[in-house]
C-alpha cells in the first residue's frame, strides 16, 4: 500500500478501506446476480457451502500471519527508542563524574543528538528514508570525547567505561529502529492477502444467489470483518509511520536542558 494511505488518520484509512471493500463487494454481488439465471444459476447453486469454512479459515490464518508480524515490529521498534532513551539517560547521568567543561559539552552533544533524530529522523523514518550510511555526528562526537577522557581516580575510571557503553547501547538501538523503519508487508503477502478475501467474497456470493437478499446481508456482514482485517494490518504496517505510529516522545523526556549542567545537590 502507499505512502499516501499509510499516512493518513484511521478514521480516513478506515473510511477507504471500507469504502473499497463495499465497491469490491457490491461489484460482486451485482455480477453474480446477474449471471446466476437459468443454467448458470444452477450452477452456481450446486457448488457446495462446505467450500466456504476452508476458505475462511484460510484467510482468518493469513490476518493473524500478517497481524503477528507487524505487531512484532512495533512492539521492537517502541522497545529500540525506549533503550536508546534509558541508554542516553544514563550517560546524561554518567557525564556528571565529569564535571565541569566536559559534562556540558556532553550534554550538549546528547540534547543536539536528540533534537536531530526528532527534526529529522523521525519525518525520515515515516517515508523509509533514513539510512544507516553515517554514524549520527554528535553521537560520533560525544563517543570520541568519551574515549580521550583522562580520568582521575577509579570512580572516572569505572563512570569513562559505563559512560562508553552507554553511548554505544544507544547507538545501537538507533540502529535497530532505523533498520525497524524499513520494515513493511511486501506486495507478495498483501495479494495473498486480498486475493483470498476475493475469493472467499466470490464463493459467498455464489452459494447464496437464488436468494438476494441473504446474498447482500452475508456479503455486507463479511466485507465488514474484511474490511477491518485489512484496516487493522494496514495501520500497524509500519512502525514509524500514521498515527498509530512510534513517537519520539521519551526521547524528549530525557533530553538534557540547554545551558549548563544543573548544580549536584
Amino acid at each position: 500500500m502507499g505512502d499516501w494511505l499509510l499516512g493518513l488518520p484511521v478514521v480516513w484509512m478506515s473510511v477507504l478501506i471500507l469504502g473499497a471493500t463495499y465497491l469490491v463487494t457490491a461489484v460482486i454481488y451485482v455480477v453474480v446476480t446477474r449471471l446466476a439465471t437459468g443454467e448458470r444459476g444452477r450452477a452456481f447453486k450446486a457448488i457446495s457451502p462446505g467450500m466456504l469454512p476452508p476458505l475462511s479459515v484460510v484467510f482468518a490464518l493469513l490476518v493473524g500471519f500478517l497481524a503477528a508480524q507487524v505487531w512484532s515490529d512495533a512492539d521492537r521498534a517502541g522497545a529500540a527508542v525506549n533503550h536508546e532513551a534509558s541508554a542516553l539517560r544514563a550517560s546524561v547521568l554518567l557525564a556528571a563524574a565529569f564535571p565541569g567543561e566536559t559534562e556540558a559539552r556532553l550534554r550538549e552533544l546528547i540534547r543536539r543528538h536528540i533534537e536531530d533524530a526528532v527534526d529529522q529522523e523521525w519525518p525520515a523514518m515515516a517515508h523509509r528514508s533514513a539510512t544507516l550510511t553515517l554514524v549520527p555526528p554528535r553521537m560520533g562526537d560525544a563517543l570520541r570525547l568519551a574515549f580521550t577522557l583522562t580520568p582521575r581516580g577509579d570512580g572516572q575510571v569505572a563512570a569513562q567505561r559505563e559512560l562508553i557503553a552507554s553511548l554505544q547501547n544507544a547507538l545501537e538501538a538507533r540502529r535497530l529502529r532505523i533498520i525497524l523503519s524499513r520494515s513493511s508487508l511486501n506486495w507478495v503477502k498483501w495479494t495473498a492477502l486480498l486475493i483470498q478475501a476475493g475469493l472467499t467474497l466470490l464463493a459467498v456470493a455464489l452459494v447464496h444467489s437464488d436468494n438476494r437478499m441473504a446474498n447482500g446481508i452475508i456479503l455486507a456482514i463479511f466485507a465488514t470483518g474484511v474490511g477491518a482485517a485489512i484496516l487493522l494490518i494496514a495501520s500497524h504496517t509500519r512502525p514509524f509511520t500514521g498515527e498509530l505510529s512510534v513517537p519520539p516522545t521519551v526521547l524528549l523526556q530525557v533530553m538534557p536542558e540547554a545551558g549548563p549542567a544543573p548544580p549536584q545537590p
